[in-house]
């Protein structure tokens, strides 16, 4: 079947899917993209070469990693489960940014290292304070659109 043969969704009174990965969208996936290799590669790092040193902050950023990296693929795969799915994991990017950077400027011997989501991500210019905000914010008009 060609693109030709197909039937607008329109035409039969289909909703169309949103495409998450459009407009606005298209630059939460590249920052989420950026995100996942950025948290990834300095976890993978720090738990091979020093993991006895800081084990709970290493194994938090490979958790954001993983985090960001669902979102991600959620925004690119499009459609109304996986915009529920990405909005979820948004709302649990924020509590544990919340969570941890809370937790690291109460008690900063807490963390022998710095996380990603240390200090509200200040090491990363607060975006992973700001990413799940504006990420819900673009999951939530688009569950409208």
């Amino acid at each position: 079947m060609t693109d030709t043969d197909r039937t607008p969704a329109a035409a039969t009174g289909e909703k169309q899917p949103f495409d998450l990965g459009t407009g606005p969208g298209r630059v939460l996936v590249w920052f989420y993209g950026v995100f996942t290799v950025a948290a990834a590669s300095r976890s993978i790092v720090q738990m091979i070469l020093d993991f006895g040193k800081a084990p709970l902050a290493y194994v938090l950023s490979a958790v954001a990693a993983l985090v960001y990296g669902f979102i991600t693929y959620s925004l690119v795969r499009g459609g109304e489960k996986a915009r529920r799915t990405a909005l979820v994991c948004c709302a649990a990017e924020l509590l544990g940014v919340l969570v941890v950077g809370t937790w690291t400027m109460v008690e900063p011997a807490a963390f022998a290292d710095a996380t990603v989501w240390s200090d509200f991500g200040m090491g990363y210019l607060f975006i992973p304070v700001i990413l799940p905000i504006t990420g819900m914010m673009w999951l939530r008009r688009a569950r409208n659109a």
